[in-house]
């Protein structure tokens, strides 16, 4: 489709800018390398599943035999020095045929219009639409910081290492592929090829009209509780605005206690195993990374569906979620 679209001339103005230049490589190398990566672990899967106990045999004498292994020079470094100057040339070209772009000198008064991150930046600049600047500028950065560090120290499956596998990797697979192409690749192709003038969502082939103004009322929730009917009853009517905040955002902080809290108690009992391997720490924390990450995707449709600005809205001190 992304190909197909390439004939209409409103996409191809977009695309074919020499800042959205990455973004075409971007859809067409991630989605390769990701299929080749999965490939290479089935097949080796099945490989290992025929070989059976002789190729568990074989490896373990392989391993520990000295002949068999390689010295780091020349058999990676000449690899390497090679591939590095495969990426000099490529950027030279690159920056031979397509001009920076560079626009005129910086005005108050005048402003582009969209006026947008760097291509690797547009999916904070698209987390912007779904959460408060400080989270989507200052927390959720931090959380995926510290959630690449932490990765290596609560991952209790050792299997993995070194070679391509699926079945003995599934978990952090899955993971990886919802973290990375999931919430990060797909907001930055969101926030490239749908966001135009204004940040107002333009479809693909749409023609970005400057003009285009579309009014958009989202509502928090504790404003969308007491509209919430049943058969004609308003069981929720009596939360009011000038309630205090404690009672107002009561519903809303009870739904991101059960979410954070009475989720990972429940996965302690379904996933027995996982915990005990783990540890009560390691599954802390692991788990609430893991639902920081599920609530981006949770937070984007409920914008899409109700217009929901904020679970948690509280002025008085700061804090909206």
């Amino acid at each position: 489709l992304f190909f197909i679209g390439l004939v209409n001339p409103d996409f191809q103005k977009i695309m074919f800018k020499a800042d959205n230049v990455p973004i075409v490589i971007l859809l067409v190398v991630v989605p390769f390398f990701t299929w080749w990566g999965l490939r290479q672990a089935v097949l080796n899967d099945e490989y290992k599943s025929k070989a059976g106990k002789d190729l568990l045999k074989i490896s373990n004498t392989v391993n520990n035999d000295p002949e068999d292994k390689l010295h780091t020079f020349p058999f990676l470094i000449h690899p390497e020095f090679i591939a590095t100057i495969a990426c000099a040339v490529l950027l030279t070209v690159w920056s031979i045929v397509l001009d920076a772009p560079l626009e005129q000198p910086s005005e108050a008064a005048r402003t582009p219009n969209p006026s947008k991150a760097p291509w690797y930046f547009l999916g904070l600049q698209e987390m912007l639409v779904y959460f408060d600047p400080w989270m989507a500028g200052v927390v959720m950065p931090s959380y995926i910081i510290a959630g690449l560090v932490a990765i290596p120290y609560f991952d209790a499956n050792k299997k993995g290492n070194g070679y391509y596998t699926w079945t003995e990797r599934k978990w952090a697979i899955i993971c990886f592929l919802l973290g990375f192409v999931v919430l990060w690749v797909v907001l930055i192709i969101n926030g490239t090829i749908l966001r135009g003038p204004g940040w107002n969502f333009f479809g693909p082939y749409e023609y970005w009209d400057i003009h285009k103004v579309e009014a958009l009322t989202s509502i928090n929730l504790s404003e969308f509780l007491p509209r919430f009917s049943l058969f004609g009853w308003h069981p929720l009517d009596w939360i009011k605005p000038t309630t205090a905040w404690p009672i107002r955002e009561g519903p809303g902080l009870t739904m991101l206690g059960l979410y954070f809290v009475g989720l990972p108690f429940i996965g302690c009992y379904i996933f027995k195993e996982l915990f005990k391997d783990m540890g009560p720490l390691r599954y802390i924390v692991a788990t609430h990374l893991l639902l920081m990450m599920g609530l981006l995707p949770m937070k984007m449709y409920m914008r899409w569906l109700i217009n929901l600005k904020y679970i948690v809205w509280i002025p008085e001190i700061g804090v909206n979620l």
